[in-house]
């Protein structure tokens, strides 16, 4: 399949270049940015020095002759660009029958009023919110197998939805809203300059209370109240969850240990039971990390992922492995190409 990355230039579209270029069953067919950008012209390589002599390919503007190009020559098209973007771009290479896999936001929710609300613009495509397979991987294989648009898990709800789905799902969570502490590093803000995301002024701060677009995203899918508060670390890159979860009464935990095991198979779940997840166990990796200890009725989740592989890149990559037929992690551990 010949695949097409939009906003190729982001931390998140350099990382699935890298994917897609070493993938045996993908080509990467072509690289573009916005007409506006000032990296338009220089080769990947240029921006990321880790990639000389593998992914020289120009970053190219999107302007109608690309529009063109990707209309003759992509099976897929990966968004890594802004919400709204993406919102805007969907629908056209979508009418050119290619299949999208979106990193934004934009396809995650429901309605035209959350994205109001926790976006801060109107949706112009409501129509598609519906349309839209919700990419999380060990979770949804079923749909993304035969979608057309696919809105590729957030970072913080993939390491969040994989924690606590099982829970749910098992019955074993009471009605008490969910609370979810969880940390980034600064590689989950972008790559564009902004003074507040400057590596030597983060510290560690919490942002978004009480309203922070993941907050919809995890309870949508969990189907469960959550209190989402995420945090920025002054580290590059890696997400850290803490979430506190209240049982019913008489959960065992030998229940919650038996709930995992829905997971167990899962090639890219690593189940740490009592033992507790680090980022740097994950950083670089395709992993979720998830390990849990229990007293009494209290649960303590904690969730790890590198936020760029597995809540991002990774996780696209996964989708379109679905896509093709092939093992979601192909590719993905240990160099597997069966």
């Amino acid at each position: 399949m010949n695949v097409i990355i939009v906003g190729a230039s982001g931390y998140s579209g350099a990382e699935l270049a890298r994917l897609v270029a070493s993938h045996p069953k993908l080509i990467l067919a072509g690289l573009f940015v916005s007409e506006q950008s000032l990296d338009q012209g220089k080769a990947l390589s240029d921006l990321y020095p880790q990639y000389t002599g593998l992914i020289d390919l120009p970053l190219q503007p999107l302007n109608s002759s690309a529009l063109q190009f990707i209309a003759q020559h992509a099976d897929y098209v990966c968004l890594c660009t802004e919400h709204k973007v993406s919102v805007d771009l969907a629908p056209q290479f979508l009418e050119m029958g290619k299949r999208v896999f979106d990193l934004s936001g934009g396809f995650r929710l429901s309605s035209d009023e959350d994205y109001q609300r926790y976006y801060g613009f109107s949706h112009s495509q409501p129509e598609l919110l519906a349309q839209a397979a919700y990419g999380l991987a060990e979770w949804n294989a079923h749909a993304i197998a035969k979608a057309q648009l696919v809105a590729v898990a957030g970072c913080y709800p993939t390491a969040a939805l994989n924690a606590l789905k099982p829970l749910v799902n098992a019955g074993l969570v009471s009605d008490f809203p969910i609370i979810i502490n969880a940390v980034s590093g600064v590689s989950g803000a972008g790559r564009k300059a902004n003074i507040a995301t400057g590596f030597c002024e983060v510290s560690l701060k919490a942002y978004g209370l009480f309203n922070h677009r993941h907050s919809p995203e995890i309870a949508r899918y969990l189907n469960h109240d959550v209190l989402f508060t995420p945090h920025l670390g002054n580290f590059p890159r890696g997400i850290l969850e803490t979430i506190y979860v209240h049982l019913k009464e008489g959960v065992s935990s030998e229940q919650v240990t038996d709930a995992y095991q829905c997971l167990a198979q899962e090639p890219l779940i690593r189940l740490l039971g009592d033992k507790i997840p680090s980022i740097n166990g994950v950083v670089n990796q395709a992993f979720v990390d998830i390990g849990w200890q229990q007293q009494g009725n209290m649960l303590i989740v904690m969730s790890a992922i590198d936020n760029l592989l597995k809540g991002a890149a990774g996780q696209a990559l996964q989708c379109m492995n679905i896509a093709m037929g092939l093992p979601a992690h192909f590719t993905l551990v240990g160099g597997q190409h069966d």
